[in-house]
């Protein structure tokens, strides 16, 4: 799977590192469920868990992630792993 995140500058773009990082805001020792993730290598990945500085804001990150989702979904559907009722 290819990273569907791909950070400015910190992207490694091996597929091989490639695993599911889900949305923050779930609640404390929670997880939002899958469809709420985007794939993403080990570096971008490491890069939403703590990334962001005063140069680079948690909304712009929050944004980043939220693109990855947008990515990831499409392929999640492909994969089985989304049904949507009354889809072809």
């Amino acid at each position: 799977m290819e990273c569907q995140v791909r950070v400015p500058g910190v992207c490694n773009r091996d597929p091989d590192t490639v695993v599911l990082a889900h949305l923050n805001g779930a609640g404390v020792g929670m997880k939002n469920p899958d469809w709420q993730a985007a794939y993403a290598c080990s570096a971008c990945h490491s890069w939403l868990d703590g990334g962001y500085t005063q140069t680079v804001t948690r909304h712009y990150r929050d944004l980043l992630h939220l693109e990855g989702v947008i990515r990831s979904q499409p392929l999640m559907v492909d994969e089985g792993l989304i049904v949507i009722k009354g889809a072809a």
